[in-house]
């Protein structure tokens, strides 16, 4: 097959089950690009070669058998796609190192429910992708591997947490990944690297549901190089009796009816952590707005009012699963300086305080979702700046050293960073709404930036139909 680097995860999805391209050709491609790019990207921790090779001959032979047989409408969704999955999932017989220098690295005795239900439907793991320590940052930088970085400019910060996965993705070195995002940990990394990143709405994708979440913040969803691809993972991962009728892939060409779109810059972060929008942001949000307009959406001002109390009540939700974690002590010097905190903090927190803040947070949601209801979506940038120097949130290195420098930051500098960076993220986890990230601006320097779009309960397909608009708008530019 021609131009194999070029192809998109649908026209290698078509390849592979039309019998142009075999499973082992397309695994040995993908493992070649990750030996060659990885050493300077970061992007995976774990790359499991040998079996993906072995997955992939099995993948042929059933091929083999299902064409002989005149059945090969049989074959899995997915059949022979590489793929990868960041390294807070579950996959059998390999190391599940959450980021965290402080646990025991033991391989996996079976797949987690994500990787178990992509690989039903087809999929070849080509390894684990690197995240921030336990999942809990806007950046994938830790104790135990390379930090991730942008391909599209090496001293920069994929963004966090399916940061690997999201560089391994716009880098060419898999067409696409399922990422998860409990507080925006898709769509950070989506507009930092110049992808598409859809969080489903909570509920719709089972297999990604995070034990131990309380708040029901953390849903599985795709990261695509462009809308279409994303759809054909959305095919995979809802259940068929939640999707669309003939799926997300058959309906995503299909333009959306005219919208009332509402932008807003209002934060629930701006209270406690005052932020400026950066003019890169503002030159994607003005794109974003011109381009909606043209493929016909009505596009106004959204004034929405959140609560100051959300901040104090989102971290302590956000973080009561790392308190919980179970760490020898002898180990716990091993942490980051942010979680050790944040660790320490959530175990001093009583059982009534996070019950308060749960409670607090339902409140929240129903809220806000009132107010976006106004409109049928709101719009925002994806992130208040351009993507982060590697270092820059933690005090670390600026220089694009293969290794962050210093450790030593203060955890409430950071966090603070954190917030100020990606401001509208977190609470579409509360409210568990869907939200697309979409690339739409590249700035002079050559980093992307996209706008952020979010929907009411089921327009999932809705955001990825905008989406693909919109790249069809910027084709015609």
């Amino acid at each position: 097959m021609q131009d194999l680097p070029k192809q998109t995860a649908v026209q290698l999805r078509d390849a592979l089950a039309g019998g142009a391209l075999s499973a082992r050709e397309a695994a040995t491609h993908f493992v070649s690009a990750i030996e060659a790019r990885n050493p300077q990207l970061g992007a995976f921790i774990t790359v499991t070669a040998e079996q993906a090779l072995m997955d992939a001959r099995t993948a042929d032979a059933l091929h083999a058998r299902l064409a002989r047989e005149g059945r090969l409408e049989e074959l899995p969704l997915l059949h022979g796609l590489p793929t990868a999955f960041k390294d807070l999932t579950d996959v059998a017989g390999v190391p599940t190192t959450h980021g965290s220098a402080a646990l025991e690295h033991k391989p996996a005795p079976d797949d987690g429910p994500l990787a178990s239900t992509l690989k039903a439907q087809g999929v070849i793991s080509l390894g684990k992708t690197q995240v921030p320590e336990f999942g809990l940052t806007a950046y994938s930088e830790n104790r135990i591997a390379p930090p991730s970085r942008n391909p599209h400019a090496l001293g920069r910060s994929s963004g966090g947490s399916s940061g690997g996965s999201a560089a391994a993705v716009a880098a060419g070195l898999v067409p696409f990944a399922p990422g998860t995002d409990g507080g925006g940990s898709i769509r950070i990394p989506a507009g930092a690297c110049g992808l598409v990143g859809l969080k489903p709405g909570r509920g719709l994708v089972p297999a990604g549901v995070s034990a131990g979440d309380s708040a029901k913040l953390v849903v599985a969803g795709p990261l695509a190089r462009n809308a279409s691809d994303a759809a054909l993972l959305m095919d995979a991962l809802v259940p068929r009796d939640k999707a669309p009728d003939g799926g997300y892939l058959a309906n995503v060409g299909r333009a959306p009816e005219s919208l009332r779109i509402g932008v807003s810059l209002d934060s629930p972060w701006a209270g406690v952590y005052p932020f400026e929008v950066g003019p890169d942001a503002m030159d994607a949000l003005n794109l974003g707005v011109k381009l909606l307009e043209e493929v016909g959406h009505i596009v106004g001002e959204a004034e929405i009012r959140y609560d100051n109390r959300y901040p104090e009540a989102f971290t302590a939700a956000w973080t009561a699963g790392v308190g919980s974690a179970r760490i020898a002590p002898q180990r716990e010097p091993l942490l980051t300086p942010l979680t050790r905190t944040f660790r320490r903090r959530a175990q001093q927190r009583s059982a009534l305080k996070v019950d308060e803040a749960l409670g607090f947070l339902r409140h929240f949601e129903h809220d806000t979702i009132a107010q976006y209801a106004q409109w049928d979506l709101i719009l925002m940038p994806t992130l208040a700046q351009t993507p982060r120097p590697i270092g820059w949130f933690t005090g670390g290195c600026h220089s694009g050293d293969p290794w962050p420098s210093a450790w030593a930051g203060d955890a409430d500098e950071d966090y603070k960073r954190q917030c100020q960076y990606a401001p509208w993220s977190s609470m579409v986890n509360v409210c568990g709404l869907p939200a697309i990230s979409i690339p739409v601006h590249t700035t002079a320097a050559g980093l992307p930036m996209g706008i952020q779009l979010i929907g009411p309960v089921g327009s999932e397909l809705r955001l990825l139909q905008i989406a693909r608009a919109l790249e069809a708008a910027m084709t015609r530019v």
